[in-house]
């Protein structure tokens, strides 16, 4: 199951928690952030709860967020190097998905940071933008990896080790 942490801004748009008690991730990745750029059009950020890792999508149509967050999911774990077998898994745990509020205010300020960095770069491509925020150097990260890309393809790697 994804479980979605969303800010109070982005669930106004997408819908009220469905988390019931007891319920937890069952992804490899575990739990996912999110909240909304309130640009011209709308961009959803994501950002994994263990490795920091931000992913963009744009939001519109909003009815269709969560489904299209768990094929860009899968298709960033391809970019890093996941395997077919790791991908396979974590989408069948992804159609399984809910929304709750945030709980992790260190992730909820680096999702703030990756905002104010990202209004000051709006003239990126999404990809690119998305890319230069994973190499941002996040403080959570400083005792075990210098960036969410690395602490990302890091969890990767642990996930292989635990396969074999």
């Amino acid at each position: 199951m994804l479980i979605l942490r969303a800010t109070k801004k982005l669930r106004d748009r997408i819908g009220t928690p469905d988390l019931r008690a007891g319920e937890q991730s069952t992804t490899a990745l575990g739990e996912w952030y999110a909240t909304r750029f309130a640009w011209r059009p709308d961009v959803l950020l994501l950002v994994n709860e263990p490795t920091l890792l931000p992913i963009l999508l744009p939001l519109a149509p909003a009815a269709t967020a969560l489904a299209r967050a768990a094929d860009r999911i899968a298709a960033t774990m391809a970019t890093y190097g996941a395997h077919d077998a790791m991908i396979a898994a974590e989408v069948e745990q992804m159609r399984t998905r809910r929304i709750a509020p945030t709980t992790n205010r260190s992730v909820v300020g680096i999702m703030t940071e990756f905002t104010l960095l990202a209004d000051r770069s709006r003239e990126r491509e999404l990809g690119d933008l998305e890319a230069w925020l994973a190499g941002t150097p996040c403080s959570p990260l400083y005792r075990t990896h210098t960036n969410p890309k690395n602490a990302f393809m890091h969890q990767l790697s642990l996930h292989r080790q635990v396969q074999r």
